[in-house]
């Protein structure tokens, strides 16, 4: 078995003799090779299809079975192709629901976005392929900068003003209190600026 790796890190070959023995090491490198771009998604579907077309090589190619795989990344999709060098095409008969090997074609059709076949134009072999589509990353939504996350179009979300609290009730001022009914008095009149000491006379003051 000879494998190429590409150059552009786009494209496996794999060179081998479709024999039993040799398609679950194929099926583990086709596996690899999608892993490595992040698409699991097509491990699945992509074993199916390179088995059936490895099976078809085993059984309707000889006396060489020498094969070539290849699985390359384009734009929206993974072809895996497998190149022999027998050019009489595949049968075409389907293969019941439940049966576990010589489901043909149908099955690559079943699993596949598209496939087909063509004959080399040296007339030393044929191709037979599939394609499967590469899933389109959905971005996550972000929040445009000073616009706040969370409104559907990215606008900002208007909060409710909280409502004002309740001002306190005015206390009663107080009442002043009644004046007494009757006659006003007059006010006392002052006491005199020099007061003598009870039972003493004050002796007015010579000048000389």
């Amino acid at each position: 078995m000879i494998s190429h790796p590409s150059t552009s890190d786009r494209q496996r070959t794999v060179e081998f003799q479709a024999l039993p023995t040799r398609t679950d090491q194929v099926r583990r490198i086709v596996s690899a090779q999608l892993r490595y771009w992040k698409l699991d998604g097509l491990v699945r579907p992509a074993a199916l299809g390179v088995t059936e077309l490895l099976a078809n090589v085993h059984r309707h190619v000889a006396p060489d079975r020498h094969c070539t795989v290849e699985i390359a990344l384009r734009p929206g999709r993974v072809t895996v192709s497998v190149r022999d060098h027998d050019p009489n095409m595949p049968p075409l008969h389907p293969s019941g629901v439940l049966a576990t090997h010589g489901r043909g074609l149908a099955l690559v059709a079943a699993v596949s976005d598209s496939w087909g076949m063509r004959i080399q134009r040296d007339g030393t072999g044929k191709v037979v392929w599939f394609t499967l589509p590469v899933p389109v990353p959905v971005p996550a939504r972000t929040a445009a900068p000073g616009r706040r996350a969370g409104a559907p179009d990215g606008t900002p979300r208007q909060e409710p003003l909280p409502s004002p609290a309740p001002l306190p009730a005015p206390e009663p001022l107080p009442r002043p209190d009644p004046l007494p009914r009757g006659r006003v008095s007059a006010p006392a009149a002052p006491a005199p600026a020099a007061a003598s000491a009870a039972g003493t006379t004050v002796a007015p003051v010579a000048h000389l």
